[in-house]
């Protein structure tokens, strides 16, 4: 595996070209990876010819399976395999509004839907051969609350097209009932009240699931671990070559049990590329926003000058109605903002059927990436309909101190998060607690060393020189694209996966990521559409995936 001075290099003078290892890190990750092992593949079918990685950890230490589904077990006496397979082409792979009409027309309920995922979750996700370590905890409430939703359905409260709809959510958001841990065993008792977000969708009516796995403290903590690692969790495995694929970072869990239909959808967090990257790697659809949109009040930070939630789906619909029910502004949040547009409401997120045609649309390319068959697939569909594309060659821009930027706010922001939204009887005030307390049991609390947290705790720098680095990087970030947007009037630039992630974390502009097809290897990618408004980037990318319609469920796991 790489190191990471030469990730940090690959970071600052990448050319948008697959590199040849493999590494996937959060907040410093760029480029796509290719896998490491070798695989042959029939059809949807991967055979496993060589591991992906020689996993130090796979499976979790700290997660209890009996004591995990103990809460449930009863419940799920009477839900049969027969119960199953009558209601297995209601849900696998359907949109949410699909969802809402098939319990409005009474074939299906709140209730029998999370059971229905709680099912697929207990067959697939630990302790057996397809095992995927995607889920870290389930809400102990979530069946009663499911029953409570069909009742208040009856006294009609639907307002809103998440109501009833099962999510999980990466665990560094907080959600009480459930630890957030960020998959770190020192917060393995980080009991919470729910994160500002997480409250905007249970006053939508969205039930929340459970919590998913994650590259622990977000994949800013270890340095050279695998992506989809965490101590708590285990190793995430992708559902399209498990051990052959990698999950991408740090959403893992996020994306891969939305690829896997353990949930209609999922929340992520995104730093630079953690949301993108696993989203593409798991064929699903993801979207992080602009930095702000979204409240990151109960989030466990790296940076609060980068960081954001975003939904993740397995369509543009879910995605556009997840984040309307994300959305709010939080006075509490120093970036949050309201829409310059006094009159805009959650609902202009939704795709509706005034989405204009992809006509006319005027979309930039990176020469650098037309080697990418399936990228070139994409941009000739897209012609057919219309689009017109401007291919351009994109001079190399470093982006100075980015990971002194993630250090020294992490250094601050991860302080403020255990004062105010922590567990307080955890007693942690800061990073240097974290090490200390995993130097105590490093075989089990860090296998792969602390790196990067040493990194943070040495740092440092004035105010005046951290607001210097923050200004350089978002300049150079907002020019890399800028100058095409203006040049050639684009609606929005096209790239691959999490490819410029970076240079859009930056920028702090909005990127929705949309499968765009599977490799000779069986390898999922996604084609990411990067500009300046979450309302134009989901209509683009909607109206892409209908005429495209790339994404496939991973073979394995559709159960006859």
């Amino acid at each position: 595996m790489r190191l990471l001075t030469f990730l940090l290099f690959s970071f600052l003078i990448f050319s948008c070209k697959n590199p040849k290892t493999n590494t996937s890190k959060e907040a410093i990750e760029i480029i796509e990876e290719t896998p490491l092992g070798e695989s042959s593949v029939v059809g949807d079918t991967t055979t496993l010819v060589k591991d992906f990685r020689d996993f130090k950890v796979l499976d979790s230490k700290y997660i209890n399976n009996t004591d995990l589904w103990s809460h449930f077990n009863k419940d799920l006496e009477d839900f049969t395999v027969e119960t199953y397979h009558a209601l297995k082409s209601l849900i696998i792979e359907v949109d949410m509004p699909s969802l809402q009409k098939h319990v409005s027309e009474g074939r299906l309920s709140y209730e029998l839907l999370t059971k229905f995922y709680l099912y697929r979750i207990r067959k697939f996700d630990r302790d057996n051969d397809l095992s995927l370590n995607s889920v870290i905890s389930l809400n102990p409430n979530i069946l009663a609350e499911a029953k409570q939703k069909d009742i208040d359905l009856k006294n009609r409260r639907l307002k809103h097209p998440i109501f009833g709809m099962p999510i999980l959510l990466k665990d560094n958001i907080n959600a009480s009932g459930m630890p957030t841990t960020a998959g770190a065993v020192v917060l393995q008792n980080n009991m919470t009240d729910d994160a500002f977000i997480v409250k905007q969708l249970k006053n939508k009516g969205a039930l929340i699931l459970g919590k998913a796995n994650l590259s622990e403290w977000a994949y800013f903590f270890c340095g050279d671990c695998p992506s989809g690692y965490s101590a708590v969790g285990g190793q995430t495995l992708n559902p399209y070559g498990r051990r052959v694929m990698d999950t991408g970072g740090s959403s893992s869990g996020s994306a891969v049990a939305v690829a896997a239909n353990f949930c209609v959808a999922a929340v992520g967090s995104e730093t630079s590329g953690s949301i993108l990257s696993p989203s593409s790697q798991n064929s699903v659809v993801g979207l992080k926003p602009e930095v702000g949109l979204l409240s990151r009040s109960g989030i466990i930070p790296i940076s609060s000058t980068l960081d954001t939630p975003g939904p993740i789906a397995k369509n543009v619909v879910d995605v556009a109605i997840l984040l309307s029910a994300l959305y709010g502004y939080d006075s509490n949040d120093s970036k949050s903002f309201k829409p310059m547009n006094s009159n805009w409401t959650d609902k202009d997120y939704l795709i509706s059927d005034k989405t204009p045609p992809l006509k006319g649309k005027r979309l930039g390319v990176f020469k650098s990436l037309l080697t990418d068959s399936l990228y070139t697939q994409a941009l000739d569909l897209l012609k057919k309909h219309g689009v017109e594309i401007i291919e351009f060659e994109k001079n190399k821009i470093e982006l100075p101190d980015f990971l002194r930027l993630l250090n020294l706010d992490m250094k601050k922001d991860l302080p403020v998060y255990f004062s105010e939204f922590g567990d307080q009887r955890l007693n942690l005030k800061s990073v240097a607690d974290v090490i200390a307390f995993n130097v105590k049991d490093s075989a089990n609390r860090m296998p792969y060393g602390q790196k990067l947290f040493r990194g943070v705790a040495a740092d440092q720098a004035t105010k005046e020189a951290l607001h210097t680095i923050k200004k350089t990087l978002k300049n150079k970030g907002a020019h890399y694209f800028d100058v095409e947007f203006k040049k050639y009037n684009l609606d929005a630039i096209l790239s691959i996966n999490n490819y410029h992630a970076g240079y859009a974390a930056v920028a702090e502009y909005p990127a929705i990521t949309v499968p765009m097809g599977y490799t000779g290897e069986g390898v999922p990618k996604g084609l990411t559409f990067i500009g300046k408004s979450e309302k134009w980037l989901l209509d683009l990318a909607y109206m892409y995936e209908e005429i495209s319609k790339q994404r496939k469920a991973p073979a394995n796991y559709n159960w006859y």
